[in-house]
């Protein structure tokens, strides 16, 4: 006898609603679904579970219905897993729920609702009646699939099933615990909003929703890894986005097999991108709404990911990863300025150490105006190790500065920058130059909008320092080619990474290195193809 049949010695009973002659689950037959199984999908409440043939039916039986919990889930075992059994109607029904992900106020509506319920006022469908009339819920489904009843139950929503049915109704009562959208600490803006995105999906797309008010607003769900079932959402606007960049980033997450993505946005991007070892992002991160909304509206396609507050913009630049949003939130003349100042602070960043160690090394190259700058005396320590010592130093201080509680902080501060700094200088371990100038290149890191961009231009400074010193004048030279031809070769979503440099696109260009005026940004970025390419309507 199939597992799924009732209890030796008990009927097979036919679901109400059941067509004349459809089988109801003799033995030897296997069990048919009595409804259709579309996959549903809305703003909160998705089961996106490829439905086969060999989907497991719900079994009509409380007791058949317990013990399959008990062996899937671990009822009893788990204590978030709850049952919660009950009578109404004459009809033996259970709430099935993970306590923590489910919102008290609802259930306990529902189950007031129910309890004013009488025998004689159900009707043949009794799980039509509870869907139609006695349940309060907004959002409401039925479901004959077990795997995807399961699937939404650990998703947060709330199972109602009803013996002798077949079936089971699933309640979108969800509450996660979360925290409010607080300002991203990397993305602080003097003048703007101070939202930013959390770690529940749907808050995230509600503030993008909020400031988008589009029509053709898309929002895409999709789940992956088959054991963490991680909620994924691909944002576009259908009429600018360009619709082989959303199939192309649809396409790698739908293949993607994994067991899961318990650390979400970073996997995901490895997963999909698949950039190797190369260190420079090939997407950009944010954790601002405004941020996200303009990209969209540019014909970018965005990333959520559920459990996170960071979202994917897809496609990015190297270019795009050095601009910051106070620069859109002030005047164009002083966001020009604060661009300027700190593109000056990222090529610190990246060639005035290597640069400096080429002039101490040949003083020769350096013009009569420029002979004060080199070291009086070397030191106990060579140059090259000081430059690492320094290097592994500051990125020692930045993680401790990470890992430190805030009260803390100042004081840890201050022992960096006094016994560790002073001290080391005084005692002729460090020169003073190789600080002050490890100190303007680390500020300019810090300057670097995109965290995962700073830290590969820290990558390429230490290379460039040890070529210089290897090979001088000929290893700085080959450093920065290669560096320059490493970026031009990298594609994001088969879009040029050094755009608008190579290939060269005078228009783009400009915007790159001056903030234009908001009415004269009419058209959008040429690099993502976008269905509409003008931004602001003519005038009529």
């Amino acid at each position: 006898m199939s597992e799924w049949n009732e209890e030796p010695g008990q009927p097979p009973i036919k679901p109400a609603g059941t067509p004349a002659g459809m089988p109801v689950g003799r033995e030897g037959e296997e069990p048919k679904r009595l409804t259709d199984t579309k996959p549903f999908l809305s703003s909160r409440l998705h089961v996106d579970i490829s439905r086969k043939d060999s989907a497991r039916p719900i079994p009509s039986r409380l007791e058949r219905f317990r013990s399959l919990l008990k062996e899937e889930v671990g009822l009893d075992t788990s204590f978030d897993v709850v049952l919660r059994e009950m009578t109404f109607g004459n009809r033996r029904t259970a709430m099935f729920f993970m306590n923590g992900l489910s919102d008290g106020s609802v259930l306990t509506e529902v189950l007031k609702r129910l309890t004013y319920l009488h025998p004689e006022e159900l009707s043949a469908d009794a799980l039509h009646a509870f869907m139609e009339q006695y349940v309060p819920a907004s959002q409401v489904v039925k479901e004959t699939d077990f795997d995807a009843l399961l699937d939404a139950v650990l998703s947060g929503s709330t199972a109602f099933y009803v013996e002798h049915e077949g079936a089971a109704l699933v309640i979108d009562a969800k509450s996660f615990p979360s925290r409010g959208p607080d300002e991203p600490a990397t993305e602080r803006v003097v003048r703007g909003s101070r939202d930013g995105f959390t770690e529940t999906l749907m808050v995230n797309v509600s503030l993008v929703r909020r400031r988008l008010r589009d029509k053709e607003l898309r929002y895409e769900v999709m789940k992956v890894g088959k054991r963490t079932q991680t909620d994924v959402c691909i944002a576009y606007i259908a009429d600018i986005a360009d619709k082989e960049l959303v199939d192309s980033i649809r396409g790698k997450i739908e293949v993607l097999k994994a067991d899961g993505l318990p650390l979400a946005d970073k996997q995901l991007e490895e997963a999909t991108v698949k950039r190797g070892w190369n260190p420079f992002p090939l997407v950009r991160y944010s954790e601002r709404p405004d941020v996200v909304a303009s990209h969209l509206l540019n014909g970018n396609v965005a990333v959520f990911t559920d459990t996170t507050p960071s979202v994917m913009i897809l496609p990015t630049t190297y270019f795009d990863l050095m601009q910051h949003a106070e620069e859109n939130r002030q005047t164009p003349f002083i966001g020009s300025y604060l661009r300027l100042v700190r593109y000056a602070g990222i090529l610190a960043s990246l060639f005035l150490l290597p640069l400096w160690f080429l002039y101490v090394l040949q003083p020769q190259l350096l013009p009569s105006a420029l002979s004060f700058i080199g070291p009086t005396n070397a030191g106990k320590i060579p140059l090259l190790l000081q430059f690492l010592l320094v290097e592994v130093g500051v990125d020692l201080m930045r993680m401790a500065a990470v890992h430190t509680p805030t009260p803390l902080a100042t004081a840890m501060s201050l022992i960096a920058a006094i016994l560790i700094g002073d001290i080391a200088v005084k005692t002729g371990l460090f020169i003073n130059e190789v600080i002050l100038y490890m100190a303007v290149a680390s500020i300019g890191m810090f300057a670097t909008p995109s965290y995962e961009l700073g830290l590969a231009n820290r990558i390429m400074r230490l290379v460039l320092i040890v070529a210089v010193a290897a090979f001088q004048v000929p290893g700085f030279v080959i450093g920065v080619t290669l560096f320059v031809v490493l970026l031009a070769m990298e594609r994001s979503f088969n879009r040029p990474y050094l755009w608008p440099f190579i290939p060269f696109n005078p228009k783009g260009m400009a915007s790159v290195i001056i903030r234009p005026p908001f009415l004269q940004q009419r058209q959008r970025p040429s690099l993502l193809k976008p269905q509409q390419s003008d931004k602001l309507p003519d005038n009529p």
